[in-house]
């Protein structure tokens, strides 16, 4: 490979499959508060926003800046009494990355998740040993659709945005990847294939990572 080339990857339902476990423990969190959602609508409109994001949106956006790290505290702490059991990588994925990295691909992780969640998946499932950086919710300003977090990420790994591949389950995450000027591979973890036909950046769909092929990928770019 001559040309310096990098994958990111988004982190909650793309690296593990937890979306669920989040979208419950969000409606949990509402529900003390007397606030109903639909489940599937919930999902489709917060996937891949930050947690303060989703509080404000929600709760009022005059919220003190010290009550909204209280509040979603306590949102984390369900999702991760929820999740934890049943924490793992998604199918092929450690294999994946394994290869990639022999191939010369540098790899991050991008995503919306606290310090705590990123420990709790990342550490917790001895994962961060793949990356080069990792860049989340406290490296940014914006949450997705906002391409933040994928520009800084390109930006630790000194590769140019256009030669970066996002790893994403999210629309949210894929129009984020398309504003930073990145390809994107669709992981079908939480939503069909064609809740990502509209995007043009998207380059694979998939179930896993069993059968994406790390050549290909490249040649895309």
């Amino acid at each position: 490979m001559t040309q310096a080339r990098a994958f990111i990857f988004d982190m909650d339902g793309t690296i593990v499959d937890n979306m669920a476990f989040h979208t419950d423990s969000w409606l949990e969190f509402f529900a003390r508060r007397g606030k109903t959602y639909e489940a599937d609508a919930f999902f489709r409109e917060t996937a891949g926003a930050q947690g303060r994001e989703i509080l404000r949106a929600r709760l009022g956006p005059d919220i003190p800046d010290d009550e909204i790290a209280v509040l979603a505290q306590e949102k984390d702490v369900l999702y991760r009494e929820m999740y934890g059991p049943h924490r793992r990588a998604i199918e092929g994925f450690e294999h994946f990355v394994t290869n990639a990295r022999a191939t010369g691909v540098k790899l991050a992780v991008a995503t919306s998740a606290p310090p705590k969640n990123i420990v709790f998946t990342l550490d917790e499932l001895d994962l961060r040993r793949h990356f080069d950086t990792v860049v989340g919710a406290a490296d940014v300003k914006h949450g997705k659709p906002h391409p933040d977090v994928f520009l800084k990420a390109a930006e630790q790994l000194g590769i140019d945005p256009a030669a970066c591949i996002v790893f994403e389950d999210a629309p949210m995450g894929v129009e984020a990847a398309r504003r930073a000027g990145m390809r994107a591979v669709v992981i079908t973890t939480t939503l069909p294939a064609e809740a990502f036909a509209e995007f043009d950046n998207v380059i694979r769909v998939v179930d896993d990572y069993a059968d994406l092929d790390i050549g290909s990928l490249c040649a895309s770019l």
